[in-house]
């Protein structure tokens, strides 16, 4: 099994840039980011979800933005937390 490779914050707006000003050149979004992905050593399909996240957060796709998504996380951790803390106070 391969080990997932971490990029950088820095490498992946780097990357979500090159596919943006490099869109023109080629036929497609895709075949753009397939020729960029083989140059940063990511795989397509990756640096496409950069892509769709980085749309979402700039509002030129439907979908939570990273900040909503990560709040949601923080909601979820919160309810999870308060649920044992109430269990255990039933416990009691």
């Amino acid at each position: 099994m391969r080990k997932s490779v971490k990029f950088s914050p820095e490498v992946r707006e780097r990357a979500v840039r090159m596919v943006f000003e490099h869109r023109g050149e080629y036929e497609s979004q895709w075949a753009a980011v397939v020729s960029i992905a083989g140059k940063i050593g990511s795989t397509p399909q990756t640096l496409l979800n950069w892509v769709r996240q980085h749309e979402r957060d700039t509002g030129l796709r439907e979908g939570p933005s990273t900040a909503e998504a990560q709040r949601v996380k923080e909601l979820e951790r919160e309810v999870r937390e308060l649920r044992k803390a109430n269990e255990i106070l039933k416990l009691s």
